[in-house]
């Protein structure tokens, strides 16, 4: 279904299937109890007479419908169609998922993307049927709504967490929006709450444990083998089974699980909390359509990689400007070598607490001396300054296009390092890492042409991914 319409017939077919494919594409709203759920709810299906569809959780609720407690409509994977767009409206969804709504206003938001506040209005009742504040308030709640049913942080933290100014201001929206307060919500929770107990001896935050669903099928060894063979010493540990790192104010793992990977989250400001889950997802892939991939690949000549690994995803990052400087660094030197050089940098440069330094801090450390040669250093200082200026922007805000466009301006950065920051960091399906070796060598191997990758789009950074876990 495109990503504007809704076709009725179709969404009242996967519904009554209950068909998982369509989780996180749209909810359906019932008019005789105001409630709306997701496509896979167990709940009896409704009459078809009853039944509205919606976009976004943002326009069910301001058409005064209700997020079922039996189906959880907060833990739906994001719609991939939202996901992957590159446009106005998917860059602003991926912002304001990344709390710049709630740090910087509707204003601020707008700002960010270069557009009016009026214009980036106008555009999310067209396409959505509900403005940035209601799409911005609706995350903040159905948040709310996972925090305070999974986990046992205190109420006055979980309204902060999810982005709300005052406990006050959270009571009213909850029983304005959902008829209930945050702790009769907590009280219907049940035994569903999960305590991470933190070790004895351990210091700073006590974590907190989120589930993140994903869609199936998803293919969580190549994901955590690629992240595990990437990790920087100092900032990262990773293997097949868990993935750990420092983020701002403390740490996150991911640790996956049959049907969910489980985020476990120590932060000091729990206002974080919105972001780090975001960024999480982004990471892992987890929001992307492995039907939509796996059937366009799975004709070409990639078919039997595809095969093989149908719920293979592009792992994304963490920091835009992070793997912008990976990318970098990683010019013409092997995975190991890069590490080593990275780790080398996080030792000089990073932050307190062992964070990836920020452009600003980057400018102003000294990296001669750390293996690097004196050319890739002056690319990643002028990489540094050209986003600390706002020039480039690597976390959502920039078109894709027009950010690859400034990423070859800069003096060192080419094709290959251009289309792997945009495979990763920008969230391009169809970024292509053009001249890397390994992909020339595994095409050969194959026997496939280099004008066979047309036949990928938009899918070629998912093709790319098959080539390379095929090595």
């Amino acid at each position: 279904m495109s990503p504007l319409e809704l076709d009725f017939d179709s969404c009242y077919r996967a519904v009554s299937a209950r068909d998982a494919r369509f989780d996180g594409r749209f909810y359906t709203a019932v008019t005789t109890t105001r409630i709306y759920c997701r496509p896979i709810c167990p709940a009896r299906t409704p009459a078809s007479r009853n039944v509205r569809f919606y976009r976004h959780a943002a326009s069910a609720e301001a058409a005064g419908f209700r997020p079922c407690k039996r189906c959880r409509p907060e833990l739906s994977p994001g719609d991939p169609g939202w996901d992957l767009r590159g446009d106005l409206v998917g860059r602003a969804l991926r912002l304001i998922d990344d709390g710049a709504a709630d740090e910087r206003g509707v204003a601020g938001l707008a700002r960010r993307l270069h557009i009016t506040e009026r214009h980036l209005h106008r555009l999310f009742v067209a396409e959505l049927g509900a403005g940035p504040l209601a799409v911005a308030r609706t995350k903040r709640l159905l948040l709310a709504k996972q925090l305070l049913t999974e986990t046992v942080l205190p109420i006055t933290d979980v309204a902060f967490a999810a982005g709300f100014g005052s406990v006050r201001q959270f009571n009213a929206t909850m029983r304005e929006t959902y008829g209930f307060t945050p702790s009769e919500l907590r009280a219907t929770a049940g035994g569903r709450t999960v305590a991470v107990v933190a070790d004895s001896g351990a210091t700073g935050p006590a974590p907190l444990r989120l589930r993140l669903h994903r869609r199936e099928p998803y293919d969580v060894d190549a994901v955590f083998a690629f992240l595990a063979a990437r990790a920087i010493p100092g900032l990262e540990s990773a293997d097949r089974t868990s993935y750990a790192r420092a983020v701002p104010g403390g740490t996150i793992t991911l640790t996956p699980r049959p049907d969910h990977v489980a985020l476990d989250v120590a932060v000091a400001d729990t206002r974080q909390l919105a972001r780090v889950v975001a960024r999480c997802r982004r990471l892992l892939d987890l929001d992307a359509d492995p039907e939509a991939i796996s059937e366009a690949l799975g004709r070409t000549s990639l078919g039997p990689l595809v095969a093989a690994r149908p719920g293979l995803r592009v792992p994304g990052t963490f920091d835009g400007f992070e793997l912008a400087v990976r990318a970098v660094v990683g010019q013409q030197v092997s995975v190991a070598g890069a590490r080593t050089l990275l780790g080398r940098i996080v030792a000089r440069a990073a932050a307190p607490g062992a964070l990836f330094p920020a452009p600003g801090h980057l400018l102003e450390t000294d990296l001669t001396g750390l293996g690097l040669t004196g050319r890739r250093i002056a690319t990643l200082k002028e990489l540094a300054s050209r986003i600390t200026a706002g020039h480039l922007d690597l976390d959502g805000g920039q078109d894709p296009a027009e950010a690859v466009e400034a990423l070859l301006e800069v003096p060192g950065i080419g094709p290959w390092t251009a289309g792997y920051v945009a495979l990763r960091a920008l969230r391009d399906p169809d970024a292509w890492p053009a001249g890397d070796l390994v992909l020339r060598k595994r095409m050969a191997a194959l026997d496939i042409p280099d004008d066979e990758t047309e036949r990928w789009r938009p899918w070629r950074a998912y093709a790319a991914l098959h080539l390379w876990s095929s090595s």
